[in-house]
């Protein structure tokens, strides 16, 4: 009887907690999403979320509301409380300075500076800590954090706005605009949910995007990425001149020395990665970001970029905005373009695709299987 009823307590305290959490969307990065509940006897005392980087943590803000009546109560969290100092102090000290008897815990975390050392330094201290409930719902909400943490590299969304037969410019080049205004919409406010956003130097060279995202609602402006081997970014395009988040190219290491130099004066970050069959490799490049502290990455293309992507199993999740046309003739622009694959077998698979209507287009969104079937 009594293990039924802790449990129920736990899910009954945890569930705001991650509900918590989720108000710092797109606002935290590199930090995870993190929500905490204070409940002293039957009552809540004191409630935070991680609002953005630098900020006090949820557990912070949890106990500065809650004042005295923390000294007793119990700390329900989705993710372990830090112990190293960063921007902030250690989230395990002030927890057992404002004399908190028991942390509940949806799970650990991952980063190497954590790892259980939060719990342990808790435990040792006197705090009871339990962990695992809801486990699985907080894998859900950090799942890009997580994963970065766990491999290394982002997780990343494949996103095309396209043709009914799959085309994302006519053979002329022209792409404005195959899909609706707002599909277009949606997809700057998609823009806003991830870290960063990644186009080719073809895509840029060819429409000189803002690559905005314009209408977030408070998020941080994803870090604007171009895979450009050579440097070929011209310093006075409008994604160098327009605000939003930082500009980062990934390109060649061998990639001349002067365009480096120029592109670094008009506020470019150089990122030097390895190549492959003479252009930028697109895993290495990930992996340069995921070091940079980028957990989630959206990239918008163009073909040649979505094609490599394919190619080198590369994407989680896939969103594809369809207009209700057909461009016709084998010059048109594919929107994944690169190798391809052989045998079918070999082929990506969508998991559990949804889609639905926007405008007069489609939106398809599905998980992605790069195993061969």
């Amino acid at each position: 009887m009594f293990v039924a009823a802790r449990k129920a307590d736990d899910l009954r305290w945890l569930r705001p907690a991650l509900r918590l959490a989720e108000r710092g969307r797109g606002r935290t990065r590199p930090n995870p999403m993190v929500g905490a509940v204070l409940v002293r006897g039957d009552k809540v005392v004191g409630r935070g979320w991680h609002a953005r980087a630098g900020s006090p943590h949820a557990e912070v803000r949890a106990l500065r509301e809650a004042g005295e009546k923390a000294r007793g109560a119990r700390l329900y969290v989705n993710l372990e409380p830090c112990r190293h100092f960063g921007r902030t102090p250690p989230c395990t000290d002030a927890i057992v300075a404002a004399g908190v008897r028991e942390v509940i815990a949806c799970m650990s975390d991952p980063d190497p500076r954590v790892g259980g050392r939060g719990f342990a330094a808790l435990r040792k201290a006197g705090v009871k800590v339990r962990i695992g409930t809801l486990r699985a719902e907080a894998e859900r909400l950090n799942a890009p954090y997580l994963r970065r943490q766990r491999t290394g590299l982002p997780s990343v969304t494949l996103k095309a706005g396209m043709s009914l037969d799959g085309r994302i410019a006519t053979r002329a080049g022209r792409s404005q605009w195959i899909t609706s205004a707002a599909a277009r919409r949606e997809a700057r406010r998609l823009r806003g949910r991830h870290d960063a956003v990644l186009v080719g130097v073809g895509t840029l060279l060819a429409d000189d995007p803002r690559l905005s995202a314009a209408g977030t609602n408070g998020h941080a402006h994803p870090v604007r990425v171009i895979l450009d081997s050579r440097l070929r970014t011209p310093p006075g395009s409008k994604v160098l001149r327009s605000r939003g988040g930082p500009v980062v190219l990934l390109a060649r290491r061998d990639a001349p020395a002067a365009r480096r130099a120029r592109l670094e004066r008009a506020g470019a970050t150089i990122v030097a990665v390895g190549a492959r069959r003479g252009r930028v490799d697109l895993r290495s490049g990930l992996r340069a970001l995921g070091r940079r502290g980028i957990s989630s990455v959206l990239i918008e293309g163009g073909g040649e970029v979505l094609g490599a992507a394919l190619d080198g199993k590369v994407g989680d999740r896939l969103v594809l905005y369809v207009a209700p046309r057909l461009l016709g003739g084998s010059a048109a622009r594919p929107a994944f373009a690169g190798r391809g694959t052989a045998p079918v077998e070999g082929a990506a698979r969508l998991v559990a695709p949804r889609w639905r209507r926007l405008a007069g287009d489609w939106v398809i969104e599905a998980g992605l299987d790069h195993r061969r079937h």
